[in-house]
C-alpha cells in the first residue's frame, strides 16, 4: 500500500502528545477491544509492535462480529478517499495516523489536522449522553463503536 515510506521517531512512544490530544485508548487497546470489523492495518502490521497484534481482533475480511459492539461501523477505504478524508502521508486514514503518532512520529501540519478531527468526534459522546440512559450500552451502538474507533470512551 505504501512502499518505501519512512519517518523519524521524535517523541517517546505513548507520550509527549499535544496538550489538547488525550485519547482514551492506545492502538493496542483499541485493536484488542475490537475495531474496524477486524480489517485494519492488514498490509502494514510490520510497521508496528508485534505486541499490538497478539490479542487483536483481526480478519482478512470485514467482520462486524469482531467489533466490541458487534455492529457494522466502518466505511470502505474507497469511501474515505471519495470523501477526501485521507490526509497524507497516512493512506489508511485516521487510525494509521494515530498509530504512527503514538509511536512518536510528529508532523506539525498533519498532526494538527488529525487532532482537530479527533476533537470534533466528541459530538458523538454528546449525542449518547443526550439520548441514552447512563450505562445503557445497547443505546446507540453504532455511535459507541465509532467513539471507540476514534479513541473516545464509548462506555459513557
Amino acid at each position: 500500500m505504501q512502499s518505501g515510506y519512512r519517518y523519524e521517531i521524535v517523541a517517546r512512544s505513548g507520550r509527549d502528545f499535544a496538550s489538547e490530544f488525550e485519547p482514551e485508548f492506545s492502538p493496542k487497546e483499541m485493536l484488542e477491544a475490537g475495531v474496524f470489523e477486524g480489517k485494519y492495518l492488514n498490509d502494514c502490521r510490520d510497521e508496528f509492535p508485534e505486541s499490538w497484534f497478539k490479542k487483536a481482533k483481526i480478519s482478512d475480511t470485514a467482520d462486524p462480529s469482531l467489533n466490541y459492539f458487534k455492529i457494522k461501523s466502518r466505511q470502505s477505504l474507497q469511501e474515505w478517499r471519495r470523501k477526501d478524508w485521507i490526509i497524507e502521508p497516512d493512506p489508511r486514514g485516521w487510525f494509521q495516523w494515530y498509530c504512527r503518532y503514538y509511536q512518536g512520529r510528529r508532523i506539525e501540519e498533519v498532526d494538527g489536522a488529525q487532532i482537530k478531527r479527533w476533537k470534533g468526534f466528541a459530538r458523538h459522546a454528546g449525542q449518547i449522553k443526550a439520548n441514552c440512559d447512563p450505562g445503557d450500552l445497547e443505546c446507540r451502538p453504532r455511535q459507541r463503536q465509532a467513539l471507540l474507533q476514534w479513541s473516545w470512551d464509548p462506555f459513557i
